[in-house]
């Protein structure tokens, strides 16, 4: 069990927080796509081969994956505002490293460094459960979640328009500049959460998952260009499984892991995760898929025609129409339930490549497929931090919105693994160059369709959410005592009080431990400014209540739990002494 403390008091979230982490998150998101634009030129521009190109690429991918839930423990251990800014922070750098490049290995160490922000998205999501007040948290995570797809779908036309008319290093400079101002912008307008975690750091546990994840994601990228039957793609997952099954063995033994494996088991959490890599890849198809569509010469006699910024102008309205449904999604939810929104929207996404098979033959209709198909995605986004938070303590909201979003992340790898794979086995060679068909294009459509019905069937198992009004108060507790205050009264016992000091003063920010028969700790919590407290007990029986806080001296009291809840006061000024509640 990992309990929450707070190092300082709760600090009220002012209006320009969800947009400015909205603003960080699509930041963020821009790296996974900024050299989309130049994709095809990057062996000229590194004077390299193609097969060597692509790790320009794939380490951004790898880096975010094994950055996300990492920083989602860290963020939670000692501040999730602090590991946000330290996360663009490392952004900023790779891309000033980028710019001032044209090697290959140089250039990889700077996108290496770019994706390591992607831990951005759950420190995020983190930062609004913990401050946010509970009308406004729903549309915000909601946002939050999708600007992997608003920041992804917006650089497309961006980076067209700045590396068809500039140098292609500009594109890492306004990539630093945009870091740099999410940054600042964080600092200002970002208050810490007082949340924190308790416990160590698992830097073995740390070291195998990112070990793990390498081994499982360099063979799924890599894989159409080594061979999928080659040795090396096979032993690479074979090691990926290896060490990923000593992991989960060690994670299940360790006391404060990096991931806690059993309420990733919950099946709120295990369906949802499965899910989002159906999301994931039905994400990803269209990206790949309409800009080469869009490009393509009108000679091919199914090519568009249109030039780089065009193509990125058509695919945009995915990244706008996933940013204005979050509201959209608040509403939804608030009278359905996340779980029902889910559903929803993976079938709106059915519907737009479903559709899309039948809109390929001009601009317009990929922009109406564009449009079908943001609604959905960003539906589906919005609704897997509400799904993942209402399943998990306030103080494992990081790690498991890390988990989620590199759940993502593998959906995305998949996604570009395969359909990479589609165009190039149905392509035509003219003149020694691939050129995708429309055949590889309808089929990619179909395989994002069929990861949807996966998708679907894995929603229609998640355990039935809660009433919208039950889910409301839960998922939008803003701060320890309130979370605290509602889990005591869902459990209808515990230990309430207040924490007091000399001649009766109320003491706050005590902090306040419940230890069971074993000395075992079996809550903790942090008295608000009149020195209350809350504490849910796990069963009947003998407890101790220790209480300490700056300027007084510790406390132990005995207290016996009947089955109903009373009122217990904890005297600082006192020595220890029995109370039978």
């Amino acid at each position: 069990m990992t309990d929450t403390t707070t190092d300082q008091p709760t600090r009220k979230a002012g209006g320009a927080v969800v947009p400015v982490l909205a603003f960080a998150g699509i930041v963020v998101a821009v790296m996974q796509t900024l050299l989309v634009p130049v994709i095809k030129d990057l062996p000229q521009l590194l004077d390299t081969a193609p097969s060597n190109a692509t790790w320009v690429l794939t380490s951004t991918l790898l880096s975010g994956a094994v950055a996300t839930p990492i920083m989602g423990r860290l963020g939670d251990l000692y501040g999730k505002r602090r590991m946000l800014v330290l996360s663009l922070a490392v952004m900023v750098i790779g891309a000033l490293v980028s710019a001032f490049t044209s090697e290959l290995i140089t250039m990889i160490v700077g996108r290496t460094l770019q994706g390591f922000a992607m831990g951005a998205i759950p420190l995020g999501i983190g930062l609004m459960r913990d401050m946010l007040p509970r009308e406004r948290l729903g549309s915000a995570m909601a946002l939050m979640s999708s600007s992997i797809g608003v920041g992804g779908g917006l650089a497309l036309p961006a980076a067209a328009l700045v590396a068809q008319h500039t140098d292609w290093h500009a594109l890492f400079y306004g990539a630093a500049g945009l870091g740099a101002l999410a940054i600042v912008l964080t600092l200002l307008a970002v208050p810490e959460s007082p949340m924190r975690a308790e416990g160590s750091f698992d830097l073995v546990g740390a070291l195998g998952l990112s070990t793990g994840l390498v081994l499982l994601l360099l063979p799924i990228t890599k894989g159409s260009d080594w061979g999928w039957s080659s040795g090396t793609t096979l032993g690479l997952f074979a090691a990926a499984v290896v060490v990923l099954l000593l992991w989960g063995l060690y994670e299940l033994r360790v006391q404060a892991p990096l991931v806690d494996l059993r309420t990733t088991a919950r099946p709120a959490v295990l369906f949802t995760n499965l899910a989002s890599i159906m999301v994931g890849v039905a994400f990803y198809v269209v990206s790949l898929v309409l800009p080469q569509l869009l490009q393509l010469p009108t000679a091919t006699g199914y090519g568009l025609g249109q030039s780089m910024v065009v193509a990125g102008l058509c695919v945009a309205p995915l990244g706008l129409t996933m940013m204005f449904t979050a509201p959209v999604y608040a509403r939804l939810s608030a009278r359905y339930g996340p779980k029902v929104t889910l559903i929803i929207g993976l079938l709106i996404i059915a519907v737009g490549y479903g559709g899309g098979l039948g809109l390929m033959d001009a601009a317009w209709q990929t922009i109406i497929t564009s449009v079908i198909l943001g609604a959905g995605i960003g539906l589906a986004y919005s609704s897997l931090p509400a799904l993942i938070v209402g399943a998990v303590p306030a103080s494992e909201t990081g790690a498991a919105n890390g988990l989620n979003t590199l759940m993502r992340s593998i959906g995305t790898s998949v996604s570009s693994a395969v359909v990479g794979m589609v165009l190039a086995n149905t392509a035509n060679n003219a003149g020694g160059v691939a050129i995708p068909t429309m055949h590889g294009f309808r089929v990619s459509f179909l395989i994002a369709t069929a990861a949807v019905a996966v998708g679907l069937l894995l929603a229609l198992f998640l355990p039935k959410s809660p009433r919208p009004a039950q889910q409301h108060t839960r998922l939008r507790a803003s701060s320890e005592e309130d979370a605290s205050l509602e889990r005591a009264e869902e459990a209808l016992r515990g230990f309430r009080g207040r924490v007091l000091g000399a001649d009766g003063a109320p003491v706050a920010r005590a902090k306040v431990t419940l230890i069971d028969r074993r000395g075992r700790q079996a809550g903790a919590t942090v008295s608000d400014e009149e020195g209350r407290y809350v504490l849910a007990v796990p069963a009947r029986g003998p407890y101790v209540l220790a209480a300490k806080a700056a300027g007084h001296g510790p406390l132990a009291s005995s207290a016996t739990h009947s089955g109903e809840e009373r009122a217990v006061d904890v005297d600082l000024s006192l020595p220890g002494e029995t109370v039978n509640a």
